[in-house]
């Protein structure tokens, strides 16, 4: 499978934004909030987090069939890991992004998202069609989250546009 498109848009992203973000003031990045009472530091920690849980994802799919939030009743062969979507503010006040220090939180975002791109250069592509099944039952397989993987990127990084403004 091409991931080639993939690939490119996440380059493309971390070409474009991370500049952008270097030169954002410690003011802009810490005392403006959106709805949901996030920074820019916070946001982009949650696209770390994103990072960091899909790249787990990606890894355990190529040697587990199933990777879930739990085990149904019955089901084989799935490997239990933990969703965080629904502890998703939890992990941004436990690991206190609003006062992590800006040039360290853009550089792990960069850098985990070049290694994503090594993870999708690296994929067995016979596991393509292993899945995720979320804490609400959601089968996503190996190839969905590679392909969506941009669109939750470019979702939260217009999050911060939107503050940045």
């Amino acid at each position: 499978m091409d991931y080639s498109n993939v690939i490119n848009a996440i380059r493309l992203i971390l070409e474009k934004e991370e500049p952008m973000l270097k030169i954002l003031s410690e003011d802009v990045i810490t005392n403006r909030f959106n709805s949901q009472g996030r920074s820019i530091k916070m946001l982009l920690g949650h696209l770390i987090d994103s990072a960091s849980n899909n790249h787990q994802r990606m890894v355990r799919l190529q040697y587990a069939p199933r990777v879930g939030y739990s085990i149904p009743d019955g089901e084989r062969g799935l490997l239990v890991f933990p969703d965080y979507t629904q502890d998703n503010n939890l992990w941004l006040q436990l690991q206190n992004y609003q006062n992590e220090d800006w040039n360290t939180l853009v550089q792990l975002w960069k850098f985990y998202n070049l290694h994503i791109i090594q993870v999708i250069q690296s994929v067995d592509e016979s596991k393509l069609n292993n899945y995720w099944l979320d804490y609400e039952g959601n089968q996503v397989t190996l190839h969905d989250m590679i392909m969506g993987y941009t669109g939750h990127l470019e979702l939260h990084i217009g999050h911060i546009h939107e503050l940045m403004e």
